[in-house]
């Protein structure tokens, strides 16, 4: 006996700890480990002989690029507005370097050449990335001999063997300039990979034996074939400062409407010897005139001589693991890779949380709703790292009972519920419309916005000009939603005030290397329009030269619009043509305020180190480091700008509601002691393409519409909807915890515009449901027992217990007592047979409060060991008989629900499962 109690010890341990070593085996293999896997597998000491395969991975493992096509149809996702953004400098700089290596035509020269310096490439590519932290490589790879540079004396009309300009951001957590070891993210390498060893294929970019080039291979070699007039053209109108006009065309990159577009993406890959990263890169061609100067017209057709290649961290790309749906299409390697329980919640991706699971939440689908104790949607990343007992028994939704239809036929509202309604939103009965609804104490913004609807070119000037700038809080976001548009600005005053403070136009090499020229004015105005080529959002920009700052000129404006969303056709012009002293650009008053702010201190501004490494020679055979290594430079981030209040661009060229954002640039002064002002950089982007939020918020937020939606506050709460432009109705009416959506319906909240439009009719008194957008407590009446009837029921017992349970409970009672006091109990006590079923009691517990609940919260080893254990038992006891039957009936009723429970386990995961995935097959 005793050595079978000893036997049953062991079995009931070894049957916990292998039931806690299997908490997580729920979680089964996906195709995110599977990635997660490849990405471990590489490191910059083995990428060097690792398999060609093992260096990239699917193309399906980045998922929803960013389609020009659809940015001004669909609203962008908010985890891939940095993926858009690299889009939109890849075509910036694509436009630019197309615009200025084709605009020798404007002024044609017999022995110069107007191509941009060794630096101008370098700083461009460097300014790329410091201006835009989500950017960590920007890069020019030209063909082979397709490169012209104006950068060594006699090699007019001849091409580099290969140049390729790259920048990268740095980790310069142990670089000896920063004493603080901590990384700055302002520390970049810059490096020509066109010169290398002509033996050395591997280094060779444009070689199959160069391991990673993918981005060469999409674009280039261009391969024109028959037709010469393939590459689209755009169209300038340039006004100069002298009045005299020109159209300027030039070839370009694939336009918007075309397929594949301008920009192609590259699979992720692992950047070895570099930055030892896993990339993913945006590349856009490069289009020029070629073969050059060859006084025959004819024979020189438009090709692709080089790419724009930028690159962002993989690993910062947010995943999408929800299942595809209508609006979350394929191809998706990360689908259906979620762990919301589909029977009654839905996933929704989430942003900003890069490559790593738990990027979603999961929500009540239409007709559940979260148990009162749920405050919010189940969070993906509570989720995954829960245990197998924690998953099966939590994170489900309740069915709604009582459902209801959604009305048909709808009526005028009660006298005494408009009247509710008008006494609580009093500004909308009695409302002030024109320019005076601006300014009252609680904004209607219906009639806010028709006032700024109300404002059309034609009648512009019939209003006040205080009327015509609208205050701040209007255009409450745009520092977050126009902030890509802002970062091209910031990109320009970086590159300038880099070129500024480290190119030097007198200074003198050995050799046949000569310094760049100072910035021309086509170079100028062919940055003032990539931004506008670049930016589909971006109506208007400008750069604005403070007074006798540019060379050999007073001011200089080069100012660039468009008319049309889109278009091919631009207007180009130096606003240093405008003689009027009110109308001169110097006088504006974001000019003066970011003149006035950085005339004397620049102490703020940031400063960027760059190690730059050159070729040796024309033909570069080697690198060599730049004459200043390191060097440094200042300038302005994001945050130094100034972003202007709204206003009606009446005398300007938008005609319409905008919004400027202005970055400064800096250089250094005649005697190169200090750094001064030397002028600014603004983008203008449509008022009307930002989001409103109505939503509540704090007190000191300054949102001129916050507060103005109509969610009933007692049962719902505001979450503001992107993509609804600048108008009322941008959000929805979720409910609140303990609460839940009564309607049979393909949502579970009351939509924006919906109940706006609902509220405008009780106003108006017509006919209204506005009074349904409310949601319904989630609770109801439970069966209960009446006390009076149990009451009675207790008296009458009370009354007859002498007659009825004299004779048998005293019996009953005295049997049990003895019993309890009997050896075979006492013993019991101290054995395996009662504490061993005690430790597992609350699994047949579990099994038998809720049948129909899903069983399987333990794992199918512990399931399978405890039913052995059961049968192993229930044997024992079957032989044994013992004469306490009190503690028979224990042990029994306790095995079977055991047993009972592995057998409903396997019938679940075996049986039912095998058919729901040949129904789903």
């Amino acid at each position: 006996m005793e050595k079978l109690n000893w036997t049953l010890l062991l079995v009931s341990l070894c049957v916990l700890l292998w039931g806690v070593a299997g908490q997580y085996e729920w979680q089964i293999r996906d195709a995110f480990d599977e990635i997660r896997g490849k990405i471990d597998k590489v490191n910059a000491e083995n990428c060097y002989i690792a398999h060609l395969d093992d260096l990239s991975l699917p193309k399906d493992s980045v998922s929803h690029y960013p389609d020009v096509k659809e940015i001004n149809v669909n609203p962008v996702f908010p985890n891939r507005t940095a993926m858009l953004h690299l889009h939109n400098m890849a075509m910036n700089r694509a436009f630019f370097w197309s615009y200025i290596l084709q605009s020798r035509f404007i002024r044609p020269a017999i022995n110069d050449t107007y191509d941009p310096g060794m630096m101008y490439y370098f700083l461009s590519s460097v300014a790329d990335v410091a201006a835009n932290p989500y950017i960590n490589a920007s890069a020019i790879y030209f063909s082979p001999n397709m490169s012209y540079t104006s950068s060594y004396r006699g090699f007019f009309n001849k091409t580099l063997p290969r140049f390729a300009p790259r920048a990268l951001r740095a980790d310069d957590f142990n670089d000896p300039v920063h004493l603080q070891k901590i990384s700055t993210l302002n520390t970049f390498y810059a490096e020509d990979l066109g010169a290398f060893d002509p033996d050395s294929l591997s280094k060779d970019y444009t070689s199959d034996f160069y391991r990673t080039n993918e981005w060469y291979r999409l674009l280039l070699p261009d391969k024109v074939e028959k037709r010469h007039d393939t590459k689209t053209t755009y169209d300038v109108e340039i006004r100069y400062a002298n009045n005299t006009n020109e159209t300027f065309t030039f070839h370009g990159p694939p336009g918007n409407d075309e397929i594949p577009g301008p920009v192609n993406w590259t699979r992720p890959y692992f950047d070895c010897g570099r930055l030892n990263k896993w990339l993913v890169g945006a590349v856009s061609p490069v289009a020029d005139i070629y073969p050059r100067h060859t006084q025959f017209r004819h024979i020189e057709y438009p090709t692709y001589t080089a790419v724009v290649v930028m690159e962002m961290d993989y690993e910062r790309i947010d995943i999408n693991q929800c299942p595809t749906s209508p609006g979350n299409d394929k191809p998706n390697r990360f689908a259906g890779t979620t762990r919301c329980k589909n029977e009654t919640t839905e996933c929704e991706p989430l942003h900003g949380w890069g490559f790593r699971r738990g990027s979603y939440q999961c929500r009540c689908r239409p007709g559940y709703r979260l148990p009162s104790l749920a405050r919010r949607p189940y969070l993906g990343e509570i989720i995954e790292r829960a245990t197998s007992d924690e998953y099966y028994n939590n994170y489900d939704c309740l069915p709604i009972g009582w459902i209801q239809k959604l009305p048909v036929r709808w009526d005028k509202a009660h006298p005494f519920i408009r009247a509710i309604y008008a006494d609580r939103y009093y500004e909308y009965v009695n409302a002030t419309s024109g320019p005076s609804s601006l300014h009252q104490e609680r904004v209607n913004i219906y009639e806010v916005l028709n006032f700024i609807r109300s404002v059309r070119p034609e009648n512009c000037t019939e209003y006040n000009p205080s009327d015509l700038e609208l205050n701040g809080d209007i255009a409450y976001g745009a520092e977050e939603q126009f902030e890509n548009q802002a970062k091209m600005a910031v990109r320009l005053a970086n590159f300038i005030s880099a070129f500024l403070q480290v190119s030097d136009p007198k200074e003198v090499f050995s050799g046949t290397r000569v310094a760049d020229k100072p910035l021309t004015e086509d170079q100028m105005l062919g940055e003032t329009l990539s931004i506008v080529l670049g930016d589909s959002k971006v109506w208007s920009a400008g750069t604005y030269w403070d007074r006798n700052k540019f060379t050999n000129r007073t001011f200089f404006a080069p100012f660039a619009y468009k008319t049309v969303l889109n278009t091919r056709k631009y207007n180009l012009e130096d606003l240093a043509r405008i003689n009027s002293t009110e109308e001169v650009y110097t006088n504006q008053p974001w000019f003066q305020f970011l003149k006035q702010r950085w005339s004397t201190n620049q102490d703020n501004l940031e400063k960027f180190f760059l190690k730059m490494k050159i070729r040796d020679a024309e033909m570069g055979k080697y690198l060599k480091q730049y004459e200043r290594y390191p060097t440094f430079y200042r300038a302005a981030n994001i945050k130094h700008g100034h972003w202007t209040r709204p206003y009606f661009d009446c005398e300007g060229k938008l005609k319409q509601w905008v919004i400027t954002y202005a970055a400064p640039f800096f250089g250094w002064d005649n005697v190169k002691v200090k750094l001064e002002f030397k002028g600014a950089v603004a983008v203008t982007m449509p008022l009307m393409s930002l989001d409103i939020n109505q939503c509540p918020d704090n007190i000191y937020v300054p949102n001129a519409f916050k507060g103005t939606d109509k969610c009933d506050r007692s049962t719902s709460y505001c979450v503001p909807i992107q993509g609804r432009g600048f108008d009322s109705g941008g959000y929805k009416c979720e409910c609140l915890q303990g609460y839940e959506y009564p309607f049979e319906d393909l949502t579970t909240y009351y939509d924006g515009q919906i109940v706006e439009a609902e509220f405008q009719n009780i106003i108006q008194d017509k006919q209204t449901r506005i009074d349904m957008f409310k949601c319904r407590l989630a609770g109801a009446s439970n069966v209960h027992v009446s006390f009076a009837t149990l009451f009675s029921l207790l008296m009458c017992l009370w009354k007859f217990r002498n007659k009825i349970f004299e004779r048998k409970m005293s019996g009953m009672a005295r049997k049990l007592f003895n019993q309890l006091k009997s050896k075979e109990f006492r013993e019991y006590l101290m054995s395996t047979h009662f504490w061993g079923p005690i430790a597992n009691w609350g699994i047949p517990l579990a099994a038998i409060a809720d049948t129909r609940k899903d069983p399987s919260f333990i794992s199918g080893k512990m399931t399978f060991a405890l039913s052995v254990y059961s049968l192993m038992f229930m044997r024992f006891a079957w032989k044994v008989q013992p004469r306490n039957l009190l503690l028979f009936a224990c042990h029994f009723t306790n095995e079977c629900a055991q047993l009972t429970q592995g057998a409903r386990f396997i019938n679940y995961y075996y049986i039912e499962g095998a058919e729901k995935k040949e129904e789903k097959s």
